[in-house]
């Protein structure tokens, strides 16, 4: 081999180098943390029956527990009549995941239109046969690339669907940060919502805008009922496809509002420079900020970044508490008792500018206590 050819891999050969001392670190770091867990710990941490609230004549359906929510999950699919929309990250092919996939070939079968997707990067772990559904079933895979050669590069085509929504006759919608899987039915802390009023007109849309607009030629879904201004109930969408990220915005315009106090609870909290000066102007003009934050996630990167923003919010006055005996994985926000989100997407990069997330935010002007 001549000396062009040698130093024309060279660079190659120091990318493989670096990419594996990399991979080594990370599963060193893996391996210390996991090591000796051979089984699962006993969730201790407290637990709160759904709560109902009214907002501008939405009914919305607080849930804080797995068992419940995936039991009025269930529930609301073996009621519907007329179509169901199911789109999840995460699906677990355990006893859990096997009662949401009955439970959506039983409605199916009884002529129910039943439409799923799910992301492939997230299921990868899953034994591809649980994913089979009989023809009476339309499934969309959310592609582990969007597209093919020099297109995979394009950050348009990169974004996971971090999307957790299911919507039932147009009428009930629930939304938030619940994978379906039995680990997080009772062993992790998560939030979810149930919906019902004219909010689910937009919970609607937003499935049935991803199912069209994404790649792969499925038959486009009809136009969904009316959908109503109702600015105290809205849902913010993230759209890798258009490079839209308005869940960002949203969180920096309420924290900037803030006048009393605001309280977080993120699963992987890693704020960029904006955020992180918002929630410091805010604790500088005196709001009280909180943070809820897992004391140990599921994801250990995630953990060693998070900590690294600790020192100068603490210095700042913002309060942060690391949850104990349970993995957090809600992405939540109330502010001044006004204002409130929850949703899909975390306060990290990944979520903010990279995967396509839904966040619920609702407001009333009626100042409520906390």
């Amino acid at each position: 081999m001549g000396e062009r050819g040698r130093l024309g891999r060279l660079p190659v050969g120091l990318a493989t180098l670096a990419f594996g001392v990399e991979a080594a670190v990370v599963g060193g770091i893996y391996a210390a943390r996991y090591s000796g867990r051979k089984h699962r710990p006993a969730a201790t941490f407290p637990v709160l029956a759904p709560v109902e609230a009214d907002a501008a004549g939405d009914d919305i359906t607080v849930y804080t527990y797995g068992a419940d929510l995936y039991a009025d999950m269930l529930a609301a699919i073996s009621g519907a009549q007329e179509v169901i929309y199911f789109e999840t990250f995460i699906w677990k092919g355990d006893e859990v995941g096997q009662k949401f996939k009955d439970a959506l070939i039983a409605a199916a079968e009884r002529g129910v239109k039943v439409y799923i997707t799910y992301d492939t990067f997230a299921n990868l772990v899953v034994r591809p046969a649980f994913f089979q559904f009989p023809p009476s079933v339309v499934v969309r895979r959310h592609p582990l690339f969007g597209g093919g050669g020099l297109h995979m590069l394009d950050p348009r085509n990169a974004g996971r669907d971090h999307r957790k929504i299911l919507v039932i006759d147009h009428t009930m919608g629930f939304v938030g940060g619940y994978n379906i899987g039995a680990l997080y039915e009772r062993y992790w802390r998560d939030t979810h919502v149930g919906l019902r009023g004219q909010v689910v007109a937009d919970l609607d849309f937003s499935f049935v805008d991803h199912w069209n607009s994404g790649p792969g030629g499925y038959r486009p879904l009809l136009p969904v009922p009316a959908r109503a201004w109702e600015p105290r109930v809205t849902i913010h969408r993230n759209l890798p496809r258009y490079m839209v990220y308005p869940i960002r915005n949203m969180y920096l315009e309420a924290i900037d509002r803030a006048t009393s106090h605001v309280m977080l609870t993120h699963a992987y909290f890693i704020p960029d420079a904006d955020l992180t000066r918002s929630l410091l102007n805010a604790a500088e003009r005196g709001v009280e900020v909180s943070i809820i934050v897992p004391n140990e996630s599921n994801h250990v990167l995630a953990d060693w970044m998070s900590r690294g923003c600790y020192d100068d919010l603490l210095a700042g006055g913002v309060k942060l508490y690391l949850y104990q005996n349970a993995m957090i994985h809600s992405k939540t926000a109330t502010i001044d008792g006004v204002w409130s989100t929850v949703g899909t997407a975390n306060l990290d990069r990944m979520s903010l500018a990279g995967n396509y997330e839904i966040n619920v935010e609702m407001f009333s002007p009626d100042r409520k206590s906390t």
